[in-house]
């Protein structure tokens, strides 16, 4: 009967019983080169800037308006408004035989700075925020919080500022109730018991020196003036984003998980990244896509709704083929983290189905919400053959869905990409505190996601 099973069930087993001892090495290199990438990537701008310094250090150049059409090895990259990037590798046949895709993306929950953000109150200088994506508000109350953007000021210069990264830079912090007083405080539930308006940012609390109003506020503002040369009214053209002090670690006493900030999504980015600057000669056009805006629902220019893909790949094209044509011969790994399960929280998933820290990549084949709402549900054959290039590669992988069926769930950029009539497959790296300011990866997981992409760019 034993053979049987052996012969007949589906046996999932944990990574490191199976790895080989090359791959075992080879996934503590790529987890300290990713932990580098992470720490440095703390927006998306950010992200950007970081992987477009990798990308010419492998021999990509930008792609310019008039690209006659990518080339069999032709390495590109073109930045899309600072906040998204697309790469590509030229194949050896023509891309109306269709493109190997992966997409990720770049941006992750945090706090904006709202368009008018400070005020005094009592004496104390604050920066109001409004929240971006999904977040436990209390979670962000009492923990370092750095400020990292752009300004554009009123004659036109874009200035960056970066608040708290540097170990001699002042950080921010948002400020809790203590225990003592906070009785009708824990009464609420806990999607109350933090307000949104109460997400602000303690931003100083020495007067300027003279008689008057507002000298606190006065005081910060002539602080910012004298280092970046702003004025309040600046604050309207800026784009700054409120993120986590913390350095990105290893954790555990093995040092097995990586913890830090960012990464939804930005482990499934780096490992696309890495795994398109390392493909030579594809036999299809390999496509890595960083996108932005996924947390609210790939939105805007920089999202992957955004018609930018399309007249990436139109440059790419050439005039050869339509994108449609294109498209229909193509395939996509959205590349998104899926919920690991967590043992202090298993009533939230069902166990069968669910992706476990250091089995691997987590292929999802639905995503969305109570009865696969958002979802774009890939078909059979597809995940049939992501199986095979998984088996014929050493890529060690778990087939998951994102908690029980009634308990809620969440989308990816999936859906915007079958919507163009690409085959597309979810896979990608679970996590535990998903959303969280600190969340927690799997090394063994997050290189394996990296080897997936890098078989589908080399099949």
């Amino acid at each position: 009967m034993d053979e049987i099973k052996n012969e007949l069930f589906y046996q999932q087993k944990n990574g490191y019983d199976v790895i080989n001892p090359k791959d075992r090495a080879a996934l503590e290199d790529y987890a300290a080169d990713y932990m580098t990438f992470l720490d440095a990537a703390r927006t998306e701008r950010e992200a950007v800037r970081e992987a477009v310094a990798l990308a010419e250090a492998a021999g990509f150049r930008p792609l310019t308006e008039d690209h006659p059409g990518i080339q069999p090895g032709e390495k590109v990259y073109y930045v899309n408004r600072g906040k998204s990037l697309l790469l590509a590798v030229g194949g050896k046949r023509p891309l109306a035989d269709g493109a190997v895709i992966a997409a990720a993306h770049i941006d992750s929950p945090r706090l904006d700075l709202k368009q008018i953000p400070l005020y005094e109150d009592s004496e104390l200088a604050y920066l109001r925020t409004h929240y971006y994506g999904g977040i436990k508000k209390y979670q962000w109350t009492a923990i370092p919080l750095e400020l990292h953007g752009v300004v554009s000021l009123r004659s036109g210069e874009t200035v960056d500022v970066v608040i708290g990264r540097d170990a001699d830079d002042p950080q921010f912090v948002i400020t809790d109730l203590l225990p003592h007083l906070a009785a009708d405080q824990m009464g609420k539930t806990g999607s109350k018991l933090i307000e949104g308006e109460k997400l602000c940012l303690l931003a100083g609390s020495v007067p300027y020196a003279g008689e008057g109003s507002d000298r606190v506020k006065l005081a910060v503002m002539s602080l910012l003036n004298d280092r970046y040369g702003i004025v309040e009214e600046d604050f309207i053209s800026a784009e700054l984003e409120v993120v986590p002090a913390f350095p990105v670690r290893e954790l555990g006493i093995d040092r097995s998980l990586i913890g830090g900030y960012g990464q939804d999504d930005r482990v499934c980015a780096y490992a696309e990244l890495a795994a398109i600057l390392e493909t030579e000669a594809p036999e299809c056009t390999a496509v890595c896509i960083l996108a932005d805006k996924e947390e609210i629902g790939s939105e805007g220019v920089t999202g992957m709704r955004s018609a930018a893909f399309e007249r990436f790949m139109e440059r790419l094209i050439g005039g050869t083929c339509s994108v449609q044509a294109c498209f229909s011969k193509s395939l996509c790994i959205s590349a998104d983290v899926t919920a690991a399960l967590d043992p202090l929280y298993a009533e939230v998933s069902e166990k069968q189905n669910s992706a476990k820290i250091n089995y691997g990549v987590g292929l999802c084949k639905f995503t969305g919400a109570r009865g696969k709402s958002g979802a774009s549900d890939a078909s059979a054959e597809l995940v049939g053959y992501i199986r095979r290039l998984c088996a014929e590669n050493g890529v060690l992988w778990q087939m998951c869905e994102l908690g029980k069926v009634d308990q809620g769930g969440g989308g990816t950029v999936a859906m915007f990409m079958a919507q163009r009539d690409i085959d597309t497959i979810d896979a990608g790296v679970p996590v535990l505190s998903m959303h969280a300011p600190f969340e927690t990866t799997s090394k063994l997981d997050c290189y394996m996601t990296y080897k997936c992409v890098k078989a589908a760019y080399d099949a």
